[in-house]
Order: C-alpha cells, then sequence, then structure tokens
C-alpha cells in the first residue's frame, strides 16, 4: 500500500481507520512488535495488531528508562495483558549509551537510534520481522529529530503513513475502548531542561514528582520546566550548587486553578528543591523548548 499522505486525496476518518487496519494486518504473517509506551499512540497500534494478528503472537516491547515519567511502564504492563499481547521489557541507561549526558539538540535522534536499535535486536530474536512505532501526522509537522533515526533503522509509522492526527488517534482510540484515549502525552523528561543542559537523573525525578503533584490538581496537559539560574538572578550564595527555577506550563483554560493554589504549589515546587517557581502566561505548548 503506498502512503496515504502521498496520495494528494484528503481521508475521512474511516477511511484512515481502514487504511491502518489493512496496514497492520498486511504485517500479521511478519510477526509484530510494537515499541509500547502504554500512551494512546502506542496503544492504537498494539490494540489493532492483536486484533488482525489471527493466530501469530504480537508483542509489545517497552523501554524501562530514567529519562521517562514514572508510572508508564505499570501502565504498560496492564494494557498488553489486557489486549493479548506477550510484554517484554527492555531496560536502557540513555544518559550512559546514548551521549546525552548534555542534552544536544540531537538528543531525541540520539536517543531513538540507541532505542530502536535495540528494540529490533530483540525483535529479531523473538522472530517478529516488523516493528512498528507511533509517529503520528502531527509529529511530521514538528521538531522531530528522532523521526530521522526511526527511518535509517526501517521501523514502521503506520499512524503516519496513514495521515492519522493526534486527535483522530483519541477518537479512534475511545471508541475501541483504549483507556489511554484521554491520557495526556508524557513525553522524555530531558524535553524539560534547554538544550546544551547537562542532565542528572535526580533533577528529572524531581521534575517527575512536581509534575505528579500538579496533576493531582486536576490538571490535565503539565510541564514543569527547569532553567538553571546564573548568580545574576540566583536566591544567594547561602545555597551552593546548581539553582534551578521552574517554570509550570498548563493549558490556558487551567490558569486560574494555578493562581487559586498558588502558596501551596509553590511551596511544595520549592521544597523539591527548585529555588524559583513561575507561571508560564503562554500557557502549555507542545516542544516549548525547541522555540527558545
Amino acid at each position: 500500500m503506498r502512503n496515504l499522505i502521498e496520495t494528494g486525496r484528503v481521508l475521512s476518518g474511516a477511511e484512515k481507520y481502514e487504511a491502518l487496519r489493512e496496514k497492520i494486518g498486511g504485517y500479521a504473517a511478519e510477526g509484530i512488535a510494537v515499541a509500547f509506551s502504554g500512551g494512546v499512540d502506542s496503544a492504537l497500534l498494539l490494540k489493532l495488531a492483536c486484533m488482525t494478528a489471527g493466530e501469530n503472537t504480537v508483542y509489545a516491547v517497552t523501554v524501562r528508562t530514567r529519562l521517562h515519567p514514572s508510572g508508564d511502564l505499570e501502565l504498560a504492563e496492564r494494557t498488553a495483558a489486557e489486549f493479548g499481547a506477550v510484554h517484554k521489557v527492555l531496560q536502557i541507561d540513555e544518559l550512559a549509551e546514548g551521549g546525552l549526558e548534555n542534552n544536544p539538540v540531537d538528543r531525541c535522534y540520539l536517543c531513538k537510534r540507541s532505542i530502536f536499535r535495540k528494540i529490533k535486536e530483540l525483535a529479531r530474536t523473538l522472530g517478529a520481522g516488523c516493528v512498528l512505532e507511533g509517529t503520528n501526522a502531527d509529529d511530521l509537522l514538528e521538531y522531530r529529530p528522532g523521526i530521522r533515526a526511526i527511518r535509517e533503522l526501517g521501523i514502521s509509522s503506520p499512524l503516519a503513513d496513514c495521515g492519522l492526527t493526534k486527535a483522530e488517534i483519541r477518537e479512534l482510540a475511545g471508541h475501541l475502548g483504549i483507556l489511554a484515549a484521554k491520557r495526556p502525552s508524557a513525553p522524555c523528561l530531558a524535553t524539560r531542561l534547554p538544550y546544551g543542559t547537562r542532565i542528572d537523573y535526580e533533577l528529572l525525578a524531581r521534575i517527575d514528582e512536581g509534575e505528579r503533584y500538579l496533576r493531582e490538581h486536576g490538571l490535565y496537559n503539565v510541564r514543569l520546566r527547569v532553567h538553571e539560574l546564573t548568580d545574576l538572578v540566583s536566591t544567594g550564595k547561602e545555597n551552593p550548587g546548581r539553582k534551578w527555577l521552574a517554570r509550570i506550563e498548563v493549558d490556558l483554560t487551567d490558569l486560574g486553578e494555578l493562581l487559586e493554589h498558588r502558596e501551596e504549589l509553590v511551596e511544595k515546587i520549592k521544597g523539591l528543591g527548585f529555588a524559583r517557581v513561575t507561571m508560564d502566561l503562554e500557557g502549555f505548548r507542545s516542544g516549548s523548548m525547541d522555540k527558545l
């Protein structure tokens, strides 16, 4: 089947869904391994793979990493079992293996290349000839250097090939009863830091805890972006070591909620070791660090 983006014809959501089912079903005989984070994109892929695979085994491969929000692995395990896939977990230390310590501009490329090489190796040992991943049509319009690594390694991206946007994916997932349909995106925690900033796992753990706390207040899209403070704007010499400013991004409709609980939120975020806490009046923007 041709890449449907290249046909020049605008397809309806129903047509895209049927094209996606046909495309994934065509991989069944090769054996399918889905790079499975537990998010809505990969969940839709895994669901359709299991629906169309017949007697063939479908593998859900989840990467255990400290660069991603906590809780992802547990969700992936439950979802894979619910769909009937065989769940496999790969342990990867991106900072040690991927050359990401200083958060380079091509971080996503280096990270995806390292991760998907290992996923391909595992798929080969399992007898799965095709690896699927969840890039969608919207991702093709953003700065996503990881897509280059995926293409170089020959990984298949059926959602993007069939022109499915994030909104259409959520709609289809909801129709199929996939719980992740309403789950907000949870990208790599390194996206919370400016490029060129040295990454350490302890800082990422504090960011993760801060975001989990904010979501407990019912906030949907949440990002705790952090910036290292210089001596010019730091809090003084009484606190040696690196000092961080936490910049909170939430949906514009949720800014009032932040202000209503301002004192409590500031106390919590500062308690995690952030010297200053700010609210971003532009609100949540996916990939906002790419636009600095």
